[in-house]
């Protein structure tokens, strides 16, 4: 596994996302959410975050709903080391989950995505900065995550406070500005395509941000590996990361989500990353 550092910490190039821990799907029609919800107990949390642990990632994006907080308690209470950088659950008092999220003692926060995006195209961006303010209280790296190319823009124009970005490499709120995150609706994510093209424009937009990035929807939800091949997955997979990884800063790093019910997708995707990694060494 190839680290970067990260505001002072050693941090794996290759991280866990929480989507589908939190049985959200962009493949409904191949895996429901419901199912990856009911498939990920606590136990097969914490079985996922040791098989990350033995295959070098060592750093995670877990969602801080009270659910997951209390399974990083365990983890923790249990000798668990893994990094984490929280997305906020925003149907929470933030101030009480400052709290609950301190107890696992994260190296980063970031805005939330959606909410970010929504609060921008809704003429509400002050209450994305009052929220930075606030997570900045915490004395860590505070980041902002979005869909969209001219929010980090704005952010780094108006010094909205950003330490990092996580940037979605594919937009995700074309047909949908305006709507508020699932977290808040309850709505899936049917209907929801992520378009092959989006990828290079957004590596371009993000030439010249000299904040750490991290790059999430590496695999376009698993849209991407949809009825393909073993051999074509593979393939498919290798290919983000080297375009992904060979557009980005050196310390720049990315984002995958993992479902472990019918495949060991942890050990395939990293040893393809490894492999990647070894052939473009420096």
């Amino acid at each position: 596994m190839k680290y970067v550092d990260f505001f002072g910490h050693k941090v794996s190039k290759l991280i866990v996302g929480d989507n589908p821990f939190n049985g959200h799907s962009y493949i409904t029609d191949t895996v429901a959410g419901k199912e990856m919800s009911e498939f990920y107990t606590e136990d097969k949390i914490l079985e996922a975050m040791h098989k990350m642990e033995e295959l070098g990632v060592n750093t995670m994006l877990p969602l801080a709903d009270p659910y997951i907080i209390r399974i990083l308690q365990h983890y923790r209470s249990n000798g668990g080391k893994m990094n984490f950088i929280f997305q906020p659950y925003m149907p929470l008092n933030q101030d009480v989950s400052m709290i609950q999220m301190a107890t696992v003692e994260p190296i980063g926060i970031y805005h939330q995505g959606t909410t970010t995006d929504y609060n921008f195209e809704t003429g509400k961006k002050e209450l994305t900065i009052e929220l930075i303010k606030k997570y900045k209280s915490m004395g860590i790296p505070v980041g902002v995550a979005t869909h969209r190319s001219d929010v980090i823009e704005a952010s780094e124009r108006e010094d909205w406070g950003a330490d990092f970005y996580l940037r979605c490499m594919y937009n995700a709120r074309r047909n949908r500005e305006g709507v508020e995150s699932g977290f808040l609706t309850g709505k899936t994510k049917q209907g929801l395509i992520f378009r092959p093209d989006d990828r290079a424009e957004v590596l371009n937009d993000l030439q010249g941000i000299e904040k750490p990035i991290i790059a999430y929807k590496l695999f376009a939800g698993g849209q991407m590996l949809v009825n393909k091949t073993p051999e074509e997955k593979r393939a498919a997979i290798k290919d983000a990361y080297n375009t992904v990884f060979t557009a980005l800063k050196p310390n720049d790093f990315g984002a995958i989500g993992v479902f472990q019910k019918y495949e060991d997708q942890l050990t395939e995707n990293i040893s393809i990353f490894n492999e990647w990694a070894e052939e473009n060494e420096a």
